[in-house]
C-alpha cells in the first residue's frame, strides 16, 4: 500500500461515523511539521502565524511547544479576543483603522501589554491618538521595513506592497516619530520577504521559471539581509531597548533565520502544508490539513459529483488557488465547470470505484482559509478522531 493509499485508509476509518462536509487535522503529520519548522529555525524562536491557523486549540498546541514564541495576528478585533483568551504576546502583522478596537486597547493595561501594533506612517499614530476615547495605556508599536527587491532604479519591483519604509533611513524617521509621541513605544521591527517565503521555487512542469524564482529569490536575500540589517542598526540608535526584529515565513525560515539582525522568525502555513507549499526546494512538509466532499452523483462512467468544492483561496485568480483532490489519487476537475458553489463533477478512473456517499478528500490552496468554511476540525491520531475542535468560525469570529 502507498503512503497515500494508507492515510487515505487511515481517514476513512476514523471518520467513517461522520458525514462529510468535513475537515480534519493530522496531528501526526502537525506535529512533524512543526518539529520540522525548529529545525530550521536554528534555535531562533517562532512566532505563529494565526491567519495561517485559525483555530485557539491548535494555537495553543503549538505554542505548547518549546521553541514556538508568541503569535503574528491579522486584524485588531483578532488580537483583542486572543489577548483576553490568554495570549500574552500578540503581534498585529497588518495596521488597522479600528477605533473602538483602539479605545479598547488604550483602556486595558492586561490588552496594551499583551498587543503589538504595526506601524509604517505616522498618520496611522493620529488615528490611534484620535480613538483613544480617555484610555492613556501606552501603545506597543512595531514598524515595518518593506522587502520588495527594487531593480532598475526601482522601475522593476518584486515583492509585495506592504510598507512604504524602504530604506533604513525612512524606518528611523518613523521610529523618531513615535519616540516624539506620549503614549506609543517602539519594540519591534518586523519585514515579511513574501517573494522569498511565499513563492515556490521548483514548479512542476515548469523549469525555466523555477530557474527564475530561485535566482530572484537568491538575490532578493543577499539584498535584503543588508538593507535589514542596516535598518535594524539605524533604529536602535533611536530605540536601544528594541525588543524584536521579526522575519521570514514557511519558505525561508532557514534563510531569515541566518541573519544575525533577526531575533525571531514568523510561519504558519508550514504546520497545515497547503498544496501552495509543494513547490520549494528548501523543505519537504505533510499535508496535515485536508477537507472531505461526499458523493451525491455519478452521472456517467468515470465522473462523480461532489457536493460543494468551489472554496478558492484569495490572491491573483488561477487555477493554483483551487482545492485539489487528492484522495483518492486520480481524481481531476471537469475543465468547463471546475470547483462549484454547490457541486463539483470530478473526472478520473477512480471515479468508477466510489459509490454515493463515499468521500473525496481535498487539500486547500492557502492554510488557514480551510477554517473559513468549516465551524470545526476533527483531530486524527492514527486511524482516529481524538478530538473535535471549533475554528475561529466555530467560535463566531469571523474577523475578515
Amino acid at each position: 500500500m502507498t503512503a497515500r493509499a494508507s492515510d487515505r485508509a487511515r481517514y476513512e476509518q476514523a471518520t467513517a461515523h461522520l458525514d462529510a462536509p468535513l475537515a480534519i487535522v493530522d496531528l501526526d503529520a502537525f506535529d512533524a511539521n512543526a518539529d520540522d519548522l525548529l529545525r530550521r529555525a536554528g534555535g531562533k524562536p517562532v512566532r505563529v502565524a494565526s491567519k495561517s491557523v485559525r483555530c485557539r486549540a491548535l494555537l495553543e498546541r503549538v505554542l505548547a511547544r518549546d521553541g514556538f514564541e508568541g503569535v503574528m495576528s491579522f486584524t485588531l478585533a483578532e488580537s483583542l479576543w486572543l489577548a483576553r483568551s490568554g495570549f500574552d504576546d500578540v503581534l498585529l502583522a497588518y495596521p488597522s483603522a479600528d477605533r473602538s478596537g483602539y479605545a479598547e486597547l488604550a483602556a486595558d493595561p492586561k490588552l496594551a501589554a499583551s498587543v503589538t501594533v504595526m506601524v509604517d506612517d505616522p498618520a496611522q499614530l493620529d488615528l490611534i491618538d484620535a480613538a483613544r476615547a480617555g484610555g492613556r495605556e501606552v501603545v506597543r508599536v512595531c514598524l515595518e521595513l518593506d522587502t520588495s527587491l527594487k531593480l532598475l532604479g526601482g522601475r522593476v519591483r518584486v515583492g509585495a506592497r506592504r510598507s512604504p519604509l524602504h530604506s533604513p533611513a525612512q524606518v528611523a524617521e518613523v521610529a523618531r516619530a513615535v519616540a516624539r509621541r506620549p503614549g506609543f513605544e517602539v519594540v519591534g521591527i518586523m519585514a515579511y520577504e513574501g517573494h522569498v517565503a511565499g513563492v515556490g521555487d521548483a514548479v512542476a512542469g515548469r523549469p525555466l521559471r523555477s530557474r527564475a524564482v530561485r535566482l530572484m529569490q537568491a538575490a532578493a536575500r543577499r539584498e535584503l539581509a543588508a538593507r535589514r540589517a542596516a535598518a535594524v542598526r539605524a533604529v536602535r540608535e533611536v530605540v536601544p531597548g528594541l525588543e524584536f526584529v521579526n522575519g521570514g515565513g514557511t519558505g525561508s525560515v532557514q534563510y531569515t533565520a541566518d541573519e544575525e539582525a533577526v531575533t525571531e522568525i514568523a510561519a504558519g502555513s508550514g504546520l497545515y502544508v497547503p498544496r501552495l507549499f509543494d513547490n520549494y526546494t528548501s523543505f519537504t512538509g505533510r499535508p496535515s490539513a485536508l477537507f472531505a466532499l461526499p458523493v451525491v452523483r455519478r452521472p456517467g462512467v468515470g465522473v462523480v459529483t461532489v457536493l460543494g468544492g468551489g472554496y478558492p483561496a484569495s490572491g491573483a485568480a488561477g487555477t493554483d488557488r483551487l482545492p485539489v483532490p487528492c484522495l483518492p489519487a486520480g481524481l481531476r476537475y471537469d475543465p468547463q465547470e471546475g470547483a462549484g458553489e454547490v457541486q463539483t463533477p470530478l473526472l478520473g478512473p477512480p471515479a468508477d470505484d466510489l459509490l454515493i456517499g463515499d468521500k473525496v478528500w481535498f487539500r486547500h490552496a492557502k492554510a488557514g482559509e480551510l477554517c473559513e468554511r468549516f465551524d470545526a476540525l476533527r483531530l486524527v491520531e492514527g486511524d482516529t478522531v481524538t478530538e473535535t475542535v471549533p475554528t475561529y468560525r466555530g467560535e463566531g469570529m469571523t474577523f475578515l
